[in-house]
């Protein structure tokens, strides 16, 4: 493995503060368009790590 941070932690990361920015928008009472919008780059962030974790672990095997 390469030194340096791993990438699938970053987006990890990215994931849970676009979750916490969906749940601060879904408690705050106002229009719940923007917290669905932050829930849904926060899953897209989430498919993005682990796919890339797996990524990197396919290429750590060879």
């Amino acid at each position: 493995m390469k030194k340096g941070i791993n990438k699938s932690i970053l987006f990890y990361i990215a994931s849970v503060l676009f979750f916490i920015a969906s749940a601060i928008g879904f408690t705050s009472g106002n229009e719940s368009s923007m917290a669905i919008v932050w829930f849904c780059l926060g899953s897209s962030f989430l498919c993005l790590g682990s796919t890339h974790k797996k990524k990197e672990n396919n290429t750590d095997d060879k």
